[in-house]
């Protein structure tokens, strides 16, 4: 199984539910694929003019529906074949790299630290994003050095990457936090077998630090 087969066949399916694909991967466990699928939220929805925002992250239950979009598809498509897998559908979580201005329009309001095309850095809280800027505004959180009083306006195709800084005396971030690292312990929530019916020996329900599989 090919991890751009598999984005073929799920990419609709999620899409339908509001949801985007971030990444696939399919890689040998034995004689079984471990495929493992990063969603996130669409932001088909926001009109154009909208820069600011919040966005919230995925929940856990939107991450099991997400997992039954996915199981479904591929079951019902014959290009996968018979060969076993496991499935595994899982949020990004908030250390993931920001590598698209979409990620950077799910992060307005927290505190990011950026890499420039031309080598440089910038750190600050997102303000707004647009198609064409970034506006950060200046924090002592993210850069207690920097000189800059008021917003910074950085165009979008002249950052490389960046990451979330991550604010634990924050409300508000604490609980952002909270709930990626919940979504990042159940990777292999819900997980099936390939007759579609849930592994007795799942206990997510109960005990979220303790995952299950899912197979095809």
């Amino acid at each position: 199984m090919q991890a751009s087969l598999v984005r073929s066949i799920v990419e609709a399916p999620l899409a339908a539910v509001d949801l985007v694909v971030e990444d696939v991967t399919v890689t040998a466990a034995g004689r079984r694929s471990v495929v493992r699928i990063a969603v996130d939220r669409s932001l088909a929805g926001l009109a154009n003019t909208d820069t600011t925002s919040f966005v919230a992250p995925l929940s856990l239950d939107e991450v099991a529906d997400a997992t039954r979009v996915v199981d479904a598809a591929l079951d019902s498509d014959t290009r996968v074949g018979n060969a076993p897998y496991v499935l595994e559908v899982s949020s990004p979580g908030v250390d993931r790299p920001l590598t698209q201005p979409r990620h950077l329009r799910r992060n307005v309001g927290r505190l990011v630290r950026l890499r420039l095309l031309d080598g440089a850095e910038r750190s600050g809280r997102i303000a707004s994003v647009s198609d064409l800027v970034i506006v950060l505004t200046p924090d002592p959180a993210a850069d207690p050095a920097a000189t800059a009083t008021g917003p910074v306006e950085i165009p979008v195709d002249q950052v490389r990457d960046g990451r979330v800084i991550i604010e634990f005396g924050r409300i508000d971030e604490v609980d952002l936090d909270d709930t990626d690292a919940e979504i990042d312990e159940t990777d292999e929530t819900d997980e099936t077998d390939d007759t579609g019916e849930l592994d007795e020996t799942d206990e997510t329900d109960d005990e979220l630090d303790e995952p299950s599989s899912e197979e095809g």
